[in-house]
């Protein structure tokens, strides 16, 4: 179910007349969709704007899953995004995601605005386990809470074998262990 305050290109207005919009002031763009300029952008709104990339099929996570969370400010201009059925997907997957196969349990998953997005403790795991500036500042959002630090140390402890989960094990646990910032 769409968003009552998402439009979307050629849903119910057309490029132009959504662009019209936007530079008059009355629209703001929310990823690939736009929203009333006097909203308020919500994770439930950020979330829907992935809807027609994800369909049910697929989750933001990463950075992706960061943005909908509210942790970083800008969506990336690539979606990560992971398999959440079982079975394989077929077919072309959109040039603005970066397509991840392994299958997302519905444990590691929460539906926000209609869309799948990895829990908080997930998405901090994942982040801690990528070793670039962006997804740094992405887990300096989280930092916040250390309760979701510690939730993400709790997922890797008992995940299994993942990829860098030593090195992220031992950056969150660091993370858990500094004074909480203001």
């Amino acid at each position: 179910m769409t968003s009552p305050f998402l439009y979307f290109v050629d849903e119910r207005l057309s490029l132009a007349e959504l662009s019209a919009a936007r530079l008059d002031g009355h629209l703001i763009e929310v990823d690939a969709a736009y929203m009333p300029a006097d909203t308020v952008e919500t994770p439930s709104a950020r979330a829907a704007s992935l809807g027609p990339l994800l369909r049910d099929l697929m989750a933001a996570t990463h950075l992706s899953a960061a943005w909908v969370h509210g942790v970083i400010s800008e969506p990336p201009s690539r979606h990560t995004v992971q398999r959440a059925v079982p079975h394989r997907i077929h077919g072309v997957i959109h040039r603005r995601l970066h397509y991840r196969d392994p299958y997302l349990p519905a444990s590691d998953l929460y539906r926000i605005g209609g869309v799948l997005v990895t829990s908080p403790a997930r998405t901090v795991a994942d982040l801690a386990r990528v070793s670039d500036a962006d997804h740094r500042t992405a887990l300096d959002g989280f930092a916040r809470d250390p309760a979701t630090i510690r939730a993400g140390i709790d997922w890797l402890e008992h995940a299994g074998t993942v990829p860098h989960k030593v090195r992220a094990l031992d950056l969150l646990r660091s993370r858990s262990a500094e004074p909480t910032r203001t």
